[in-house]
């Protein structure tokens, strides 16, 4: 095919998709099922047409695949490099982001459950809490790698100190969502501080935790990946970015973006599906804006 051929191909497709997309937004079918399956379907024909629109540019105008190889290239080196993603994949998202993710949304639920217990606490943490995380992952990484070595250790305790903050302040911001009139409907049935805190104040604060879980889902991951580029053994996606580009093998670089791009949306994904079993009360999750 020509390189008129090309862009005209991506073109109509793209055309095509979006008045496609823009019927199927504007049904409503009888079914749940069906319903559910147009709901999936409109986001992934957009993205097929964005990976279809992206290779007729890149193979349209000849563009170098040192500046932006085409997805086609992208998924061929997906591929054949399988066994090296894997074990990239491994020491990061399975080893870092995994553990650091558990023990820093782990630690802000919980101090943020004894910060409720003390204002002095609260008035001494949260103010430290906002300062650590103003800190920038390119100070806090090379610190964390001479703290716990080069492994994966070090780049779990940059994901933990990215994380703690947005669950420490959202988590606060839950317990509070329950208002003064429901409180004090709690003390007239006699009930004790933990027992208005189980069934009252942490089912109003579950919205507000799931929110953080999502947000830390993407900075957990963005965390090791960065943390990886000041010291890492000979593995893992972010030295193996940092690695193939001084080798100018962009093919190698986008494959792992790739990878890390999947890991990430299907760990929001995951986060999200758990939010809709635990939160199936919240008018969002009923209204499916969840």
């Amino acid at each position: 095919m020509s390189s008129s051929g090309y862009l005209l191909f991506a073109l109509v497709f793209w055309l095509g998709a979006w008045a496609f997309n823009e019927w199927l937004v504007r049904q409503t079918f009888s079914g749940k099922t069906l319903n559910r399956i147009a709901w999936i379907t409109v986001p992934l024909i957009f993205g097929i047409a964005l990976m279809v629109i992206w290779e007729g540019l890149v193979r349209g105008l000849d563009i170098s695949p040192i500046l932006l190889p085409a997805p086609s290239v992208i998924w061929a080196k997906i591929v054949n490099a399988l066994p090296t993603l894997w074990n990239d994949f491994r020491q990061t998202i399975l080893k870092a982001v995994l553990a650091g993710y558990a023990m820093g949304c782990g630690a802000g639920f919980v101090v943020a459950i004894l910060i409720d217990r003390s204002r002095f606490l609260k008035n001494g943490l949260l103010p430290l809490g906002n300062f650590v995380s103003a800190l920038p992952i390119v100070g806090i990484a090379p610190i964390m790698v001479m703290w716990f070595g080069f492994d994966w250790q070090s780049k779990a305790a940059v994901v933990v100190v990215a994380t703690f903050f947005p669950m420490l302040v959202n988590t606060i911001q839950g317990l509070a969502a329950a208002n003064q009139m429901e409180r004090d409907l709690m003390r007239t049935y006699a009930a004790s501080w933990w027992q208005t805190m189980v069934k009252l104040r942490l089912p109003a604060a579950w919205p507000f935790i799931f929110n953080a879980l999502k947000i830390n889902s993407t900075l957990a991951l963005i965390g090791a990946i960065v943390a990886e580029f000041f010291g890492a053994p000979t593995v893992g996606m972010g030295f193996r970015i940092s690695t193939e580009v001084g080798r100018a093998n962009l093919d190698m670089v986008w494959a792992e973006i790739a990878v890390a791009a999947l890991a990430g949306s299907a760990f929001y994904g995951v986060v999200a599906l758990i939010q809709r079993a635990v939160t199936f009360w919240h008018p969002s999750v009923r209204s499916g804006r969840a």
